[in-house]
């Protein structure tokens, strides 16, 4: 018989019991989700995108989340060619996280989406926001260059709360060759 060690008590269940415990105890905050474990059409727009949300459960402590895409994509409004960034996301949450598999949606649906870099990165976090009201929430986007001249596009909201580890970015310059 297989068994797991419950929080160091050394109480023995099955698998089974494990795994139905585990279920029994979490399913409720992710129970409204629609796109995590189904199979999802990518949103034609960000518009259309569905930004999904759960409770934090840990929201009696600050703490930051981070989420790196280090190949989004959008289009020059005016041209139609593709732009390229490095985004970096980070924010202290209240009492909703935000759910991966829903902000890759959101993400991924600027791959048609014709925006100035400035547009896509401030839209991205107000989005954000609005879905999740977090105590605090920073977006970088590290533009790669177009014309010879990238652009960074840097957004904060909020006060970062007393004693919250925040990372650097981590992100380089643009530097060119050589």
């Amino acid at each position: 018989m297989t068994g797991c060690s419950v929080a160091g008590k050394g109480i023995k269940w099955t698998v089974n019991s494990c795994w139905n415990s585990l279920v029994t105890d979490k399913t409720s905050i992710y129970s409204g989700l629609q796109q995590l474990g189904s199979q999802v059409e990518q949103p034609a727009s960000p518009e259309e995108a569905v930004i999904e949300s759960v409770p934090n459960p840990q929201a009696d402590v600050d703490y930051c989340v981070r989420f790196t895409a280090p190949e989004f994509t959008s289009l020059c409004p005016l041209t139609g060619q593709p732009d390229f960034a490095h985004l970096v996301l980070d924010y202290v949450p209240r009492e909703r996280l935000v759910e991966s598999k829903s902000l890759k949606l959101f993400l991924t649906s600027f791959r048609n989406h014709g925006a100035f870099h400035e547009d896509c990165t401030v839209s991205i976090a107000r989005r954000l926001i609005d879905v999740i009201d977090p105590k605090w929430l920073r977006l970088g986007g590290y533009w790669y260059p177009r014309g010879g001249i990238p652009i960074d596009v840097f957004f904060q909201h909020g006060e970062l709360p007393d004693g919250v580890w925040v990372a650097e970015q981590g992100v380089a310059g643009y530097r060119g060759r050589g």
